[in-house]
C-alpha cells in the first residue's frame, strides 16, 4: 500500500481580510481596515516600540499559521526584490 500523501498548504496571496458578521460593500474595505488598525497600533510609538510592535506581531502571526512551509514561502515572497 503506499503513503498517503498529505498535500502542503501553500501561501495565499490573494487578498483575504473579513471580519464575520460584517457586510463590506467594496472589496478593498477589509484590508483598508487592517492598514488602519495596524497604523492606530504604531500611533505615539517611538521608533524603537515600532520595531519591537512588529517583531511581537510577527511571532504572534507566525505562531498562528503554525505550517513552517508556509511560513518559509511568506519570508521568500516578502524578501523577494529587497
Amino acid at each position: 500500500m503506499a503513503p498517503t500523501l498529505t498535500p502542503t498548504p501553500s501561501l495565499s496571496l490573494t487578498p483575504n481580510f473579513n471580519e464575520p458578521g460584517k457586510r463590506y460593500f467594496r472589496a478593498f474595505s477589509p484590508g483598508d481596515d487592517f492598514y488602519e488598525m495596524l497604523i492606530d497600533a504604531h500611533r505615539d510609538l517611538d521608533d524603537e516600540q515600532s520595531a519591537l510592535l512588529n517583531a511581537r506581531l510577527i511571532l504572534l502571526l507566525a505562531n498562528q499559521i503554525g505550517d513552517l512551509s508556509v511560513l518559509r514561502e511568506a519570508l521568500r515572497q516578502a524578501r523577494q526584490d529587497i
